[in-house]
């Protein structure tokens, strides 16, 4: 554009290109496109310019691309303006924000419909583009593990990188092994079950044909209380197997005797004035309770977290999202024509009705999970917005 006759400048604004998003998401109504920009810049100032002049101030997902079109970065934001924006002040910004801004020649965003949906498509972006500069999120990040009980013929709790199929029980997938290997550790002591390897032979007391005399034990568990012996036959084969439904019952949610135990051993020694003692028992309680937390998320997302979540987005515009398990698994909008009616109670069933489930969240699932547990934990009061599948029904049949 020239200048104009009476000799005055125009403001120059920064090119940007209209961006039609990442590709097809789970977070998004069917149909529906998606709305962005993509700004192209060698240096940061220009990159500047284009945020200050079109980024919007609503939701959305944003991407980094370098100098040979990888996908560097994938971030989130309640207000992209706001974020994008923050990339560039150099007195406040922190170090990654930096070396981000530097790879950075192509910067495009989406926007969402509201914060929630940003979260949700942020960890999908993550986890299928694998940007370089991310960390959370990232397919193989985070090494979950599962608590295993099994090993016949005297079963224990240990953890493994992948269950057989095989176990008695199975928990997961869990986080920070070390703390799992405490806890099963500790679980072992507490219900006297054997931790000593397989080749360790084993005879119970019912098994008198088989007991040689000279046997000894193989480690001090025996002596000190928190073994049952079974490779000594201390015990038999049933006073074994009621110490192995009591774990898990423990385990499964449906016993939190020991919980209580623990602590009453806790106030007792502390009230006798027996610190060692009441410290001892203090971190295995600790211990078992961050488990039980744990396994209580992991049964919630798997047996109760399903329903409909309404939740109106920045522009006031209702999203009902479906959440089964745990997961939110599609999104529509709520309808009101016959035709929409129709169409949101068959997703609503289709969505619904996938049972037979895995009993256990796979890796690839379980922070999809947890993100879902982290929003609604953050905003408890969003819980009252809930509905069940069948209110969803009857809204779809009224209009």
């Amino acid at each position: 554009m020239g200048a104009p006759r009476d000799g005055t400048r125009q403001p120059r604004l920064f090119p940007a290109e209209a961006f039609e998003g990442f590709g097809p998401s789970v977070f998004r109504p069917a149909d529906e496109p998606a709305t962005g920009r993509k700004l192209r810049g060698k240096r940061a100032k220009r990159l500047h310019r284009g945020v200050r002049d079109h980024a919007p101030k609503s939701s959305g997902v944003y991407g980094m691309i370098d100098d040979r079109g990888r996908v560097v970065y994938i971030g989130k934001a309640k207000n992209l303006r706001s974020r994008l924006m923050s990339y560039f002040r150099e007195n406040s910004r922190p170090p990654k924000a930096a070396k981000i801004i530097e790879r950075t020649r192509v910067l495009v965003w989406e926007q969402t419909a509201d914060e929630f949906a940003a979260l949700l498509r942020e960890l999908e972006l993550i986890q299928s583009l694998r940007p370089k500069l991310n960390v959370l999120g990232q397919p193989g990040y985070q090494k979950y593990h599962y608590l295993c009980l099994g090993k016949s013929p005297a079963p224990y709790l240990y953890t493994a990188a992948r269950p057989t199929g095989k176990e008695l029980g199975c928990y997961g997938p869990m986080v920070k092994r070390y703390k799992s290997e405490e806890a099963a550790r500790r679980l072992n002591d507490w219900f006297k079950l054997r931790d000593c390897p397989s080749t360790v032979p084993l005879s119970f007391s019912d098994q008198g044909e088989l007991f040689d005399p000279s046997r000894s034990p193989g480690c001090i568990r025996l002596e000190i209380g928190n073994c049952a012996g079974p490779c000594v036959s201390q015990c038999s084969r049933k006073e074994y197997a009621a110490n192995v439904r009591g774990v898990k019952a423990f385990l499964d949610g449906r016993d939190r005797t020991v919980l209580r135990d623990v602590k009453a051993r806790m106030d007792a020694a502390a009230e006798g004035f027996l610190f060692e003692k009441a410290t001892a028992m203090r971190d295995r309680l600790q211990c078992l309770e961050w488990l039980d937390g744990w396994l209580s998320l992991l049964r919630a997302a798997r047996n109760k977290n399903s329903f409909v979540y309404p939740l109106a987005g920045t522009d006031g515009r209702v999203l009902w999202y479906l959440i089964h398990r745990g997961r939110v698994r599609a999104v529509v909008v709520p309808p009101t024509t016959p035709e929409e009616q129709a169409r949101a109670s068959a997703l609503i069933a289709a969505t619904f009705d996938d049972d037979p489930t895995p009993a256990l969240p796979s890796d690839d699932t379980v922070d999809s999970v947890l993100l879902v547990s982290a929003w609604f934990r953050k905003n408890a009061d969003e819980r009252a917005k809930l509905m069940t599948r069948a209110e969803a029904v009857a809204r779809c049949a009224t209009g």
